[in-house]
């Protein structure tokens, strides 16, 4: 980075009091003057970016498993960014909201995708993190050992899929969620990881990121 670069990035930084490392790269087509007198705000410049699509694992799976790559593919094609962090340094499910809450202050989401435990983390992210809509698979709702969720999503935001065989969440659970938040769910003839219906997870997807996107 050269000393003018430097200073323009010290200088927009304590302005907006958040970091432009992202924008770097644009500085070289525009006069420093030009970009120092701009009124864009960091959220406007997020316009000029893909919207992007944080996918979170279950409690002992990791963040490019088969389901995540498979549904991350039709995401990327329908125009979306990304991101699936690690979360498996850690069965403490606060703790993972932590780190999904961090990761987004740096670059917003505009929709959560969360499996099992990541379903609880999708939902109570939610109640801190302004999403556009949350896409829960078999989510850990009113499962002994973790915190009462937090929500902020609206129930016509969240969509949810879960199997009828599901031995770790029970569907009774789910069902009565859905049916208190008023929210679309899927039940399907499968067992928590829902590998057998992969494609159907996808197809319902793809709905739900047309109609919320």
């Amino acid at each position: 980075m050269r000393q003018d670069e430097k200073s323009v990035y010290k200088r927009l930084s304590a302005k907006q009091n958040r970091k432009l490392f992202i924008y770097l790269p644009r500085i070289r087509s525009f006069s420093i003057q030009s970009l120092l007198n701009t009124s864009l705000t960091i959220q406007e410049h997020y316009q000029f970016m893909k919207p992007l699509i944080h996918f979170i694992h279950g409690k002992e799976s990791g963040p490019w498993g088969t389901k995540i790559r498979y549904l991350a593919d039709i995401a990327r094609r329908m125009g979306y960014d990304v991101e699936s962090l690690d979360y498996s340094f850690t069965f403490d499910p606060e703790v993972r909201v932590q780190l999904l809450e961090e990761s987004c202050q740096k670059r917003p989401a505009q929709f959560f995708v969360g499996s099992s435990m990541g379903g609880w983390v999708a939902m109570t992210a939610s109640a801190s993190i302004p999403v556009r809509g949350l896409f829960l698979l078999a989510p850990a709702i009113d499962i002994p050992g973790y915190p009462p969720y937090r929500l902020g999503c609206a129930g016509d935001a969240i969509e949810i899929v879960h199997g009828w065989q599901d031995s770790l969440i029970p569907v009774e659970n789910v069902i009565r969620f859905s049916r208190d938040k008023a929210c679309t769910l899927y039940l399907v003839n499968d067992e928590h990881r829902l590998k057998n219906r992969l494609v159907q997870v996808g197809d319902c997807l793809e709905s739900f990121l047309k109609r919320l996107g």
